[in-house]
């Protein structure tokens, strides 16, 4: 079968989750498998600003990192506003 032009290709990757129970216990409260929970937290990281991604990623200096959650709420309201 062939593929559409824009038509996005599936990437398959290994990754290594700790504490694997915490991971079980949420997909079976949700009734996801992992493959597709993981999939959905990667679609949603993928679409947040380069700002959340990085305080998710922890990327900030440590000495400003209590101080980023209040700067992301402060740019995600000015942004809003506009």
């Amino acid at each position: 079968m062939a593929r559409k032009p824009n038509e996005s290709r599936r990437v398959i990757m290994r990754i290594d989750l700790l504490p694997k129970a915490n991971v079980e216990s949420v997909c079976s409260g949700l009734g996801l498998t992992q493959v597709a929970a993981i999939s959905h937290v990667v679609d949603w990281f993928c679409q947040q600003s380069d700002t959340v991604q990085a305080a998710i990623l922890g990327l900030h200096p440590g000495d400003i990192r209590s101080e980023v959650p209040m700067m992301i709420m402060k740019r995600i309201a000015s942004e809003t506003t506009r």
